[in-house]
């Protein structure tokens, strides 16, 4: 059983998992912390983050989690994959912008801007 090292970027903890558990698993089964926990079944959502560097397995993500252009962008449910390298993360968390799709301010003009 490969055992491969998890970074999360957002607070500097490092933890290992096997390629048997999931990214969300291998950080509870060591009392770490990091990664908020929620239904650990891919219902909840809690659990978002993006991969910054490494390579997973994943399962089927609701897409009311998990839009296909997000998951193109490395963004996934911790619950839903298992590590097959070294991984670099970032938790997306319910309160943070979600880091896969422009801002939407970006899309309308600046208020010096006119419109004509």
């Amino acid at each position: 059983m490969p055992k491969f090292t998890i970074h999360i970027e957002d607070t500097g903890e490092q933890y290992s998992c096997t390629d048997t558990r999931s990214v969300l698993e291998g950080m509870e089964a060591l009392g770490k912390k990091g990664i908020p926990v929620g239904c650990r079944q891919g219902g909840c959502g809690v659990c978002k983050v993006q991969i910054l560097e490494g390579e997973y397995s994943k399962r089927v993500m609701s897409r009311a989690h998990i839009s296909a252009e997000e998951e193109a962008c490395g963004c996934v449910l911790s619950c839903r994959i298992k590590p097959s390298s070294d991984l670099r993360l970032k938790v997306l968390g319910a309160m943070k912008k979600n880091v896969c799709r422009p801002k939407a301010d970006t899309l309308s003009p600046t208020p010096h801007e006119s419109i004509r």
